[in-house]
């Protein structure tokens, strides 16, 4: 079950990846710009921890507000992986990853509103992992 929850998390990532791949030989035919934006919002209502005012998944509520607390450290923040309340390093790094490279080969095409959702969503990712391993010789880490 954990390995097909995931497959589901990457899928925006993936998406992003064959985006990239695909962009030299039909970038006239898409609009990578909204297959971005959309991807985004995905990303958005995968949030874990005290969610921003600029949530626009109004549906959303705060989670995991205490993740870390039984370690003694703040864990909060991070996507989860699928919905499941499950957030996993790898994946999220590698999502994050390729969400930041798909805005730096198509974040032109996108309106400035979206390049600023985009960049908050790869910090929500970026500072969660930093959390993780910003105790010297520890590494924090949910195991399946």
């Amino acid at each position: 079950m954990a390995s097909c929850s995931r497959v589901r998390v990457l899928l925006p990532a993936v998406c992003c990846c064959f985006l990239l791949a695909a962009a030299s030989a039909s970038a006239a035919r898409h609009d990578y710009g909204d297959a971005l934006s959309k991807s985004i919002l995905f990303f958005e209502g995968q949030r874990s921890g005290r969610l921003p005012t600029e949530q626009r998944a109004s549906w959303r509520g705060d989670s995991a507000l205490s993740d870390g607390a039984a370690a003694g450290v703040d864990l909060e923040g991070g996507y989860y992986d699928a919905g499941d309340n499950v957030k996993f390093g790898f994946p999220m790094a590698f999502t994050a990853t390729m969400l930041a490279w798909s805005v730096v080969e198509f974040g032109d095409s996108m309106p400035a509103v979206e390049r600023d959702h985009a960049a908050g969503a790869v910090r929500w990712a970026t500072d969660y992992l930093l959390k993780t391993i910003a105790h010297p010789g520890v590494i924090f880490m949910q195991a399946s």
